[in-house]
């Protein structure tokens, strides 16, 4: 039995900066759901603390808008070019942030939501050059690779209170500000733009063979669905809006209904829980299907919802963000991503594409109408998707079987 990975170590610099992209996407992706940013950002724009939720519905929007063609571009024109496309949009999103707090009620709300966009579009663009990058440079372990750019998001978000609280000033108008983290971000990854601009790449499926590939749309028109497909992709929807609206949401939630002044360090628990998770599903997947992980985890995750809404307490939103971190955002998606490559092994890109579209729409719909809520009433819309998550789950758990006999078939 062979020990370790099998990597070209010509690469491996590369795959440092291509996990380090991830990284710094950990404190892109979560920064706008932290409370005292989005104090921060409203009082600059003089809006509603719930509204800035809104902004980070726009990034889900930005990846609606690139997910159909930024696939066939990474596999057409190489990973590199997704990788640079995605780190300059993401400079411009960060940046615009600092731009946008600075301009004040002046139209600063407006620029905001359009660089989200731009971010959303960023992390399409590096998800389709990054995920076959990595696993392409560790092939021997490709699940590995992918799972180690989640691995460099959790450990972000974990040490994200720290770097809010090294990167806070005050401006000349007494107004609190986190310029300096949007700024720093900004440009470690233009920093990273240049550096993957000369770094070598394995070569990645170029010509004829590339070429001949089918779009989504082309693909879809050879493809049959069952109601349990449509629900493993409708899954993708709903573990999305469990995990997101907890990121986004929850610290509102502590604050405003608990009465906790700062509840910062929520987002380091809910870290914790998803590096945890990262490294224990790894290993339970060797003895447990990994369906069955579709209707555990969000069982789990509505349990603790439910008690943190019924008893809400300091100690149950401290175990409530590692949970939903751990049952949540610990994989449950890329967990059902795997069980649909499963479902349709002839078309895995086509259907992959099909569960970030729904998670996209989710992360677009449900934060939009988040913003318009009360932090209770997002807890409570987060209870009922969950519940449809579960139901979902246990339909797929009671179906599998057939799916996989009606999968084999189709090869």
């Amino acid at each position: 039995m062979k020990r370790g990975l099998d990597v070209n170590k010509k690469y491996l610099p590369s795959a440092l900066v291509l996990y380090l992209n991830y990284f710094i996407h950990g404190v892109g992706c979560s920064v706008l759901g932290q409370a005292v940013i989005k104090e921060a950002l409203a009082t600059s724009w003089n809006v509603e603390v719930m509204t800035i939720t809104a902004i980070s519905a726009a990034l889900g929007l930005g990846r609606l808008i690139a997910l159909p063609f930024a696939g066939p571009l990474s596999d057409k024109l190489g990973r590199r070019i997704s990788v640079v496309i995605g780190g300059a949009s993401y400079a411009i999103f960060l940046m615009g942030l600092a731009f946008a707090f600075n301009m004040g009620p002046n139209g600063g709300y407006q620029i905001a939501y359009i660089c989200a966009i731009v971010g959303g579009i960023a992390n399409s663009f590096l998800d389709t050059g990054i995920y076959p990058a990595v696993a392409e440079i560790i092939y021997s372990a490709p699940g590995v690779a992918t799972m180690g750019i989640k691995f460099f998001i959790a450990i972000s978000q974990m040490l994200l209170p720290f770097f809010l609280g090294v990167t806070v000033s005050v401006t000349a108008a007494g107004l609190t500000s986190y310029n300096r983290l949007f700024i720093i971000c900004g440009v470690a990854y233009i920093i990273l733009l240049a550096l993957i601009i000369f770094f070598p790449l394995p070569d990645t499926d170029k010509g004829e063979g590339a070429a001949k590939k089918e779009g989504l749309i082309a693909s879809l028109k050879h493809t049959k669905f069952s109601a349990g497909s449509i629900a493993m992709i409708l899954i993708g929807f709903t573990c999305t809006g469990t995990f997101q609206l907890w990121l986004n949401c929850a610290q509102n939630f502590a604050k405003n209904v608990v009465g906790w002044d700062d509840p910062s360090i929520m987002q380091s628990y809910y870290s914790i829980g998803t590096i945890l998770a990262l490294i224990v599903t790894a290993f339970l997947t060797r003895k447990i299907k990994d369906v069955r992980f579709i209707i555990a985890y969000p069982a789990i995750c509505l349990v603790t919802l439910i008690a943190v809404l019924i008893i809400p307490s300091r100690a149950l939103c401290i175990a409530g963000a590692f949970i939903i971190g751990w049952a949540g955002a610990g994989g449950l998606l890329q967990i059902a991503t795997s069980v649909c490559n499963m479902l349709f092994p002839k078309i895995k890109g086509t259907v992959t594409a099909l569960v970030m579209i729904a998670s996209s729409l989710c992360n677009y719909t449900i934060l939009t109408a988040a913003s318009q809520m009360t932090p209770s009433g997002v807890l409570v819309m987060n209870i009922v998707i969950t519940g449809i998550g579960v139901a979902l789950g246990l339909f797929v758990n009671l179906n599998y079987d057939k799916m996989l006999e009606d999968a084999k078939s189709a090869v």
